[in-house]
Order: structure tokens, then sequence, then C-alpha cells
């Protein structure tokens, strides 16, 4: 037997008896298997995102990549601290129920089972903003963050909100949470409105006020959710953050506070998907690019750490069996906290049937418990880094990130993006690659395009707040005027993926008498009146042997 440890090191060599195979020797065994004559036959395995970025069937080491650094430090790749969330991630819970009384007796039962902190939706079909100091009478409110979520309402929100924590006698540098001022992500929402100028003052003035007497509490938020829910790619969404970001700094420092002080009042919100290894990339590219706007601003403290805030994908919800969005909200949790997001909203699994009921809220709460207390997820800071796939996919979603703020920055501003048009054309043809991807069944919804369930009973809730909407949430369309475009896509609406063209190819449902097929269930057998060009059927594919 030979010796199996180094000479000098005494590490313990694997394999030390057998020859080391080399990437000549593997790709000679890929391309006997897809009997490929090509020099590089391991590139008819690759796959391609959304952005155009090719992802390799295999990673090694010989590849150069930038060094991701240390938690805690710039460029903050591996994490805002340097500690981590080894005691869990924030856990955030949306609440938005037009009953002051009942949106109150759900918050209790959330803090009561594991829930930290409360996002709260304000404002028309929401929870009323001067219902706020009811909404939180049982509220802890130097204990628990509150993140308020008001679109144009947000001054009145805040002043409401500071007053009910002045009047029970809360101490300022107790308070912590995010006052939710975002008039860039109501623009993209709504479209311009004649005050967003006056509204990015407003938002500015709130950010001076918050550094000045409330060390806890952040003003602003960039949230990208509206890019995302619009089709937007993980690339485009990340540079719309960014974007926003800026024109806030702008704001900030033209209202005379720092530049540290500036960033340390802003905080990111960003969609977390069932695609785990694009999720964690996401999050950890948006902190690498992030840190490099504080490093073009000479920011060099800790606040050029992007504060992020995860929430599960609500375009990947589906309507029709439900379940599989428990599945999915898991998925996109554990990559959210992997990613090393500071907070993280799981979205019920029944939301985009209607009003959640409260076994789907505490299955939602319920996640992070099984995956910090149970699977330790959070024992280790960043476990995902040094894999030299999700190494070389977070460089790679950098540069394709930066490269959209760029182009949105040279039209203006994200403002001035949004106000021409360049955003909303962007990403309208981002969704309509998208829809076309999931009409082909290039992409997989299951349950829905794939293995749905036959004589499904659909689950039935109250009607939701949000105003229901169909597969046209997932669309950039003019805004209110002929020189101006918006982003429209109502506030947290999925789009639904139930809805599919007439498709060639072997449905799982296709053998299925048409007595027995579910009502909704039959675009892939029967044919609209008039089709939507993008829905062309595509190639058939060769049918799978029953």
């Amino acid at each position: 037997m030979s010796d199996v440890t180094a000479p000098d090191s005494g590490d313990l060599v694997l394999a030390a008896e057998f020859p080391a195979a080399t990437r000549q020797q593997w790709q000679s065994l890929v391309a006997k298997v897809l009997k490929s004559t090509s020099e590089t036959p391991e590139a008819e395995l690759a796959t391609i995102t959304s952005d155009g970025i090719e992802i390799a069937p295999l990673y090694v080491a010989d590849a150069g990549r930038p060094d991701p650094g240390y938690p805690g430090q710039s460029p903050f790749v591996r994490g805002r601290t340097a500690a981590g969330h080894r005691g869990g991630w924030d856990v955030r819970q949306r609440h938005e129920h037009p009953d002051p009384a009942v949106a109150r007796e759900q918050i209790t039962d959330d803090l009561e089972g594991g829930v930290s902190s409360l996002w709260l939706g304000l404002g028309a079909g929401q929870i009323p903003v001067a219902a706020l100091p009811e909404v939180l009478a049982e509220v802890y409110l130097d204990l628990a963050p509150i993140v308020l979520d008001a679109g144009e309402q947000f001054t009145e929100a805040a002043e409401v909100f500071l007053a009910t924590a002045a009047e029970r006698g809360v101490a300022a540098d107790a308070l912590a949470g995010c006052l939710g001022a975002d008039p860039l992500g109501t623009m993209a929402r709504d479209g311009a409105g004649p005050d967003t100028a006056a509204a990015l003052d407003a938002a500015a003035a709130l950010a001076v006020r918050c550094s000045a007497g409330f060390p806890g509490v952040r003003a602003i938020v960039a949230d990208a959710l509206p890019f995302h829910e619009a089709g937007g790619t993980d690339a485009q969404e990340v540079g719309c953050a960014l974007a926003a970001g800026l024109e806030y700094l702008r704001a900030m420092r033209a209202a005379g506070l720092s530049a540290d002080a500036a960033f340390g009042q802003l905080e990111f919100r960003y969609a977390a998907t069932a695609d785990q290894f694009t999720t964690i990339a996401k999050l950890r590219a948006a902190r690498r690019a992030w840190a490099r706007v504080a490093q073009q601003c000479g920011v060099t403290s800790d606040a050029a750490g992007q504060r992020q805030h995860a929430v599960s994908s609500w375009p990947m919800l589906t309507r029709r069996d439900p379940w599989n969005n428990i599945l999915r909200a898991t998925l996109a949790c554990f990559s959210a906290g992997v990613g090393g997001a500071d907070a993280v909203t799981a979205v019920p699994f029944d939301a985009a049937i209607g009003q959640p009921d409260r076994l789907a809220r505490r299955v939602a709460r319920n996640l992070h418990a099984l995956l910090v207390e149970e699977s330790h997820v959070a024992a280790v800071i960043d476990p995902a880094g040094g894999s030299w796939y999700v190494e070389d996919l977070t460089g790679q979603l950098a540069r394709h990130a930066w490269a959209f703020f760029q182009d949105i920055e040279r039209s203006g501003g994200l403002r001035a993006a949004l106000a021409s048009g360049f955003v909303s054309g962007q990403l309208a043809a981002s969704c309509a690659a998208r829809r076309d991807a999931v009409a082909r069944r290039q992409v997989t919804v299951t349950g829905v395009s794939e293995f749905p369930a036959i004589g499904e009973t659909l689950l039935s809730r109250p009607a939701a707040s949000r105003p229901a909407s169909g597969p046209g949430d997932c669309r950039a369309s003019a805004g209110r005027s002929g020189t101006r475009s918006s982003v429209t896509v109502r506030t947290r609406t999925p789009a639904r993926l139930v809805r599919r063209p007439p498709l060639p190819w072997r449905c799982s449902t296709a053998r299925v008498p048409a007595s027995r097929r579910p009502t909704g269930c039959g675009p892939c057998w029967r044919r609209p009146a008039s089709p939507p060009s993008l829905l062309a059927p595509g190639p058939p594919r060769t049918p799978r042997p029953a």
C-alpha cells in the first residue's frame, strides 16, 4: 500500500493510487455518450438563462473568478455582516387585511408563532392608514420591527406610526424597521404622477428625520418586486434596484445627508424564486454591485453593505394545485436564507386564490422554523460560498445587472427611463419571452402545465383586497399619456399561469375523456377563437412512451 498522505503537509491525498483525471478525458467520455464530434461536446449540455448567461454542465477550479472576500467586508458578496445570520434571519410576514380587527388578530397569531417583524400593506383596499394604532395595539413596538408599505401615502403613514410610538412612550432609539417610502416603485406600478418629484423630496426629508432622530429606522426602500412581477429577468430586477437606490441617494444628498448616512437609510427588496441557485447568486450579485456604487460614492463603512429583504415570488404562485406553492415557497425561503438576505417573507400558498387562511399563514411562518431550527441552514455563514458554479453565476449576474443599470443611467436615471418607456419596453420583451416559454412548456409549471390534478376541486377563499387579474399582469403597457409609459403591474398580484396555448405534443391529460377534463384546463385541447401571436405553438416534441 502506497502512502496516501502528502509528504510535507500531512493532508490526506484522495485517490492517491489512481492517475489524476483530466478535463480532456471527461470531454472524451461526454462526446462518446452524445455521439458528438465537436471539440467541446459539453457545450451541448449547457443551458441559457433568460439573461443570456450560459450555465455549463461542469465547473472547475481553473477558471479565474473574482475574490468574493469575507463576510462583513467589501464587496459584501458573502454577507452584509461579519457574523452572518447564525441565529436565523428576520422572519417577516406581510399583513394587509382591510378589517383592522382581523389584521390585529392575524398579527398576534404570527408574532406568537415565531414571526420577528411585520410588513404592513396600507392604503386603499388594505389596512387603513388611520387604523394603524388599532392594528398595532398589542405589538411591542420596541421589540418587533415594523415595515410600512403605503404607496403614495408613505408620508401620512410614517407620521401616524411615529406618533403612535410616541404616544405609547416608546423611545426613539428603540424603534426599528422601515417607513417604506418608495415613490419610484409607486411610479413603476401606477405610472408617473404629477407629484413624483415632490414625492422624492418628501422621501429624502423623511430620511433626514430618521437619520437625526430614529437610529434604528430606515426611511426608504428600493423595491424591485414591481420589475420582477412585470416579467423582468434577474439581472433586470437587480439593475432596476441599483438605479432606484442611486436615484434615492441623489435625493438624500441634495437634502443634506452625508453619503454614509444616506446609504444607511436604504433597504432593498427582491423576489426569491424556486430556482435556488439563481436566487442565491442574485442576492450575492446585488450586494457586489451595490458595493461598487458605494465605492464610487466614497463610502467605505459598513453602510455600504446592502440590507436585503427577500420575498417569495408572486408570479410563481398557481391557483390550480396550490399545494405545490408550499414547495415553491420552501425553495425560495431556503435560497433567500443561503443567499444572505437579512429578512425573508414566505407568501402563503393560497394567496393567489384570495385571503390566506390561518393554516396557510401558519405553514408560511413554519417554513422558516424548519429551515433554521431543524435543518440548521443558518448555522454556516454563506454556505454556498466557494462553489465554483455559484461564484461564477454570481459574477455573471453582477456584470449583466451592472450593464442594465448603466443603460438606465444613460437614459437619464430610473425616473426618466420609466417615463420614456425604456424600462417598460425591456421588461415587456422579457415578459413575452417568459410567457412564450411557459406556453411552449419549455418552462415547467408543476400541477398546471405538467401533471395537473385531474378532477381537482379548486380551493375557495374570501376575495383578497388585491384586484383580481390574469396573465396580463406580466406585461408593460402605455402610461397615462402618449409620451409616458410605465410598468403596470398591480401590487403583488400574481400572474396566472393556468392559461396556455394549444399544444401539439403530449399533454399529461391528453388521454383523459373530455367529460372528465377539469373546467378551465381546456387550452390543451380546445383552441381559443383568436389566440395571441406570442402563444404560437412550437416544434412538436417526440412523445414519451406511456
